[in-house]
């Protein structure tokens, strides 16, 4: 079972991923990890030495490497954004989006060092969540509240997915 977990930065998808993979005895890839371990660098630094285009590439590039593997992989936010990627993904398993409105968001990854949240004002971040929101519902399989803790969110869909109840 491969569930791929997609959202807006600061929704909770590496937190929650991770209890989820405890609950249901999964591995747990966080895509943006697994993107700086097999470039050797940093997000930051890809972004600034070859672009966010490239940064793109380099996540179809993962979500194609870690197509069928068991696990619950969270995306980054970005992701599930291009069309290829969600179809790679549906085709290889189960897409939530964790849903969270974008003052919670904001409030998460404010002080983060996420290359998108250094260059851009409040105002753009929402303008940014607004228009990836459609991209997110489209491309997934289900839509998961998980405004609340990340308990809440992991039993959502464990409920969700029919996954029985959580521990």
């Amino acid at each position: 079972m491969t569930i791929y977990l997609c959202g807006f930065m600061g929704c909770g998808k590496s937190t929650v991923g991770k209890k989820l993979a405890a609950q249901l005895d999964l591995p747990f890839v966080d895509m943006d990890a697994y993107i700086e371990e097999c470039a050797g660098m940093t997000i930051p630094e890809i972004f600034e030495q070859y672009g966010e285009p490239h940064f793109r590439n380099l996540e179809t590039q993962a979500i194609r490497e870690l197509a069928g593997r068991d696990g619950i992989i969270a995306c980054g936010g970005g992701a599930m954004l291009r069309e290829e990627n969600a179809k790679i993904a549906a085709a290889h398993g189960t897409v939530v989006y964790l849903e969270v409105p974008f003052h919670i968001c904001y409030y998460r990854i404010a002080d983060s060092d996420r290359p998108i949240v250094r260059r851009s004002t409040r105002e753009e971040l929402a303008q940014l969540y607004d228009a990836r929101e459609e991209l997110y519902r489209r491309h997934s399989t289900h839509i998961v509240d998980a405004s609340h803790t990340p308990a809440a969110a992991a039993a959502a869909i464990r409920s969700t997915l029919g996954l029985g109840e959580s521990e």
